[in-house]
């Protein structure tokens, strides 16, 4: 049963300013701003029947071709079983294919597949659309002040963390 009257606690939190502005507005908005740009490109790449990160594992093949499944796991900073189901997804819809490393049979080797060059033509027009989007109402000198604050703000987070993954 309550008595209508709020704890310390309530009252503490109540009467507090929000967490966001007290302890890190930067951080939340860069939170926020990473959540809706996430979904944004959910949207776009379900268009082209992708799931969301299923486009940077096929850009780093595109851009670095052939490379071992250990290395595509390193550069996206995912758990292993997790670049295993989007490569065997990918392998069924025919833009990648694994064969075993000539130079160490117990590596596999992951390719994107000649049939991926139409998917390839879809991503980057999924990715200027996205572009276009999250930028609109920027000029050019904002967008290029944007990209170089925004390498700074990655410079210092990778500073802080030991793995640091590769940039896709």
């Amino acid at each position: 049963m309550t008595t209508g009257r709020a704890t310390p606690a309530e009252d503490a939190c109540t009467n507090a300013l929000p967490m966001a502005a007290l302890s890190g507005p930067v951080s939340h908005a860069v939170s926020r701003v990473a959540r809706l740009h996430r979904t944004a490109a959910g949207k776009a790449l379900r268009a082209v029947d992708l799931y969301p990160g299923q486009e940077l594992l096929m850009m780093h093949l595109w851009d670095r071709g052939a490379v071992r499944q250990t290395e595509l796991i390193r550069a996206l900073d995912l758990d292993p079983s997790t670049v295993t189901k989007m490569l065997q997804r990918l392998e069924q819809t025919g833009h990648v294919r694994r064969r075993p490393d000539p130079a160490d049979r117990r590596a596999v080797l992951v390719e994107a597949t000649d049939e991926s060059c139409a998917l390839h033509t879809a991503v980057r027009d999924a990715w200027g659309s996205l572009e276009e989007h999250t930028l609109a109402g920027l000029d050019p000198a904002e967008r290029a002040e944007l990209v170089r604050l925004l390498a700074k703000v990655e410079e210092n987070l990778c500073r802080e963390t030991a793995d640091c993954p590769d940039r896709c």
